[in-house]
């Protein structure tokens, strides 16, 4: 299945408080529990004005389906190609 990141503007989203970000995390997990298991919601980094999600699903649309349900911005979303980590510069044996 597809992995997907979403950049999400959301001015002062750094500042937001714990209930918050609890908040839009529990308006998130409603919506996902009505579109189904096809799409998952795993992690999210929030930064000073954007918060970066990282979601498996079979396509781009329900991404974006899942943003508006939800009144989330989705101002960009990325197929992921591939990932790399430190281990990736290790030499294959």
């Amino acid at each position: 299945m597809p992995k997907y990141v979403i950049e999400r503007e959301i001015p002062g989203a750094g500042n937001l408080s714990t209930e918050q970000l609890q908040a839009i995390s529990q308006t998130s997990c409603g919506v996902l529990r009505t579109m189904g298991p096809e799409i998952q919601w795993l992690h999210s980094y929030v930064t000073g004005d954007k918060i970066y999600c990282v979601y498996i699903a079979p396509n781009e649309k329900m991404i974006r389906e899942h943003a508006e349900q939800g009144g989330f911005p989705a101002n960009s979303v990325a197929e992921v190609a591939t990932i790399i980590d430190p281990t990736t510069a290790d030499v294959a044996a």
